[in-house]
This record gives structure tokens, C-alpha cells and sequence, in this order.
């Protein structure tokens, strides 16, 4: 739970850092050892596992519902995430490494895609501040609709919603619950989505409200040329082309024989 007050805390380069690599890093230590240690054989494991993913997910997401700090959203939105990356390890078990790998690269894209778009809009308020506040992105649509195009795919993507590489690995974590015959953690992950569902759509619906009249916090008038914004329309692009062609996706996953 220490996860949002450290994304909160944390300047947003080090936030996006702790939110990707770092999270990425540390799942895939977990899932060599559990696999190599044959824990997961063990029943007293795999129950534990279950109640932690479980409780990952609705704590989760039920904490981020009522979030007005997209940092700390994000925050407990990650928490449901490591739910749902534990519940494919607990029901496939050694053939998991794939799909988590997959669940979890597309995860850290994800996140440096939406903590891009903070980092750009707080640059140049270094002194004064980070656009952390979701008040702060009311509008964006109407004065950035490029930027707005880049957090609504992240948004999207986090979601779980069709033609973005985040439905693709949230759809295999469905399969390899039904894989493993978990009929109860596959109805957790769609529980789970449909709870996240509605707070990342709370954000969408900020960036297309009416502006404010004063604006506390917007990128630099050439934000897309600039180091941070090639990055972040580099990780959308790839949001959207492994959503809409996930041909090597599928054939990534097929090592785990759930598809």
C-alpha cells in the first residue's frame, strides 16, 4: 500500500522509473523464483496467492476510484495490476513466464506513456509545482488534443479496452485463469476491469470537459518535438499497433499454450 504515497511523493521521472522498470524488474524476480523453487506446487502457495491477488485487485482499484491525484490513481491502479499478473501465475504456473512477461511489458509502456504526459505538462512549472491534480487536465482536449490522444490511448489501454495492447494481455490473463480452471479469479479480473473502467474514464472525461479560465499547468508550444513527447507518441504507437495487429502477441502467448 506504500506504492501512491511513493508515486505522490516522487518527482515524476523517478515515479515513472518505480512505476516500469523498476515493477517490472521485481515481478519477473518473483516469477523465476516461484518457478524455479517449484513453489507453486505447493497448495498452501497457490492459496496464498489467490487471496493476494484478489485482495491486489479490490483494494486496488476500489482505493483508486476515489483518487484526485492521478499519481496516487496510478498508484493503486498498479497495485490491481500485480493482481492480475499474480492470478496467470497461480493458474498456469511454469508456463506463466510468457504471458507475465507480456502482461508486464505492455504494462511498464503503458505507464511511462501516462507519467510522459504529467512529466510534459509539469516541465515547464518545475519551481512551482507538478500537474499531479486530475483539475489540473480539465480541457486539455481543447488547447492539446494531441497530448489528449496520447492519455486517452493510456487510459484505454490500462482499461483493458479492445484495439490497444493492454485488452490483449488482460484478455490472456482471462484465458489462463479458464486455463487453469480459477473460474473465480477469471471473474475477479473482469470484476477488476470493470471497477478500473470507471475511474480511467473519470480521467478521459476531464480532458474533454469545458476548460477552465485559468490554466495552472500546459506543455511547451513544441512539446512533439521535444525529447519527452517523441517518447510518448513512440510508446502510443506501440500501444496501438500491438492492440490492432497482435499477430506476435498471440504467437508470445502461445508458449503458454492458452491460445
Amino acid at each position: 500500500m506504500w506504492t501512491p504515497d511513493v508515486y505522490e511523493g516522487a518527482p515524476v521521472p523517478i515515479a515513472t522509473f518505480l512505476a516500469s522498470v523498476s515493477k517490472v524488474a521485481m515481478m519477473a524476480l518473483a516469477v523465476r523464483f516461484l518457478i524455479d523453487t517449484s513453489l507453486l506446487a505447493l497448495p498452501s502457495v497457490q492459496m496464498l496467492l489467490m487471496v493476494m491477488a484478489t485482495l491486489s485487485i479490490l483494494v486496488g482499484n476500489l482505493l483508486a476510484v476515489r483518487q484526485t491525484s492521478l499519481k496516487r490513481l496510478l498508484g493503486y491502479s498498479s497495485i490491481a495490476h500485480m493482481g492480475y499478473v499474480m492470478i496467470v501465475i497461480v493458474s498456469i504456473g511454469a508456463a506463466a513466464d510468457s504471458i507475465s512477461s507480456m502482461y508486464m511489458a505492455v504494462y511498464a509502456f503503458t505507464s511511462i506513456g501516462a507519467f510522459g504526459v504529467v512529466t510534459l505538462m509539469s516541465s515547464p512549472y518545475r519551481l512551482s509545482g507538478e500537474a499531479d491534480e486530475l483539475t489540473h487536465y480539465q480541457g486539455l482536449f481543447w488547447r492539446r488534443p494531441v497530448l489528449t490522444a496520447v492519455m486517452t490511448i493510456m487510459m484505454l489501454s490500462l482499461a483493458g479496452i479492445p484495439l490497444t495492447a493492454g485488452f490483449i494481455t488482460k484478455l490472456f490473463a482471462i484465458l489462463a485463469a479458464v486455463q487453469g480452471t480459477n473460474w473465480f479469479l477469471a471473474a475477479m479480473i473482469i470484476l477488476g476491469s470493470a471497477i478500473g473502467l470507471f475511474y480511467y474514464l473519470r480521467v478521459l472525461l476531464t480532458l474533454f470537459k469545458r476548460p477552465k479560465q485559468f490554466i495552472e499547468f500546459d506543455v511547451s508550444g513544441q512539446w512533439g518535438i521535444r525529447t519527452g513527447g517523441i517518447m510518448v507518441i513512440a510508446v502510443t504507437a506501440i500501444i496501438l499497433f500491438f492492440g490492432i495487429l497482435p499477430n506476435s502477441m498471440i504467437e508470445w502467448a502461445s508458449l503458454a499454450r492458452i491460445w
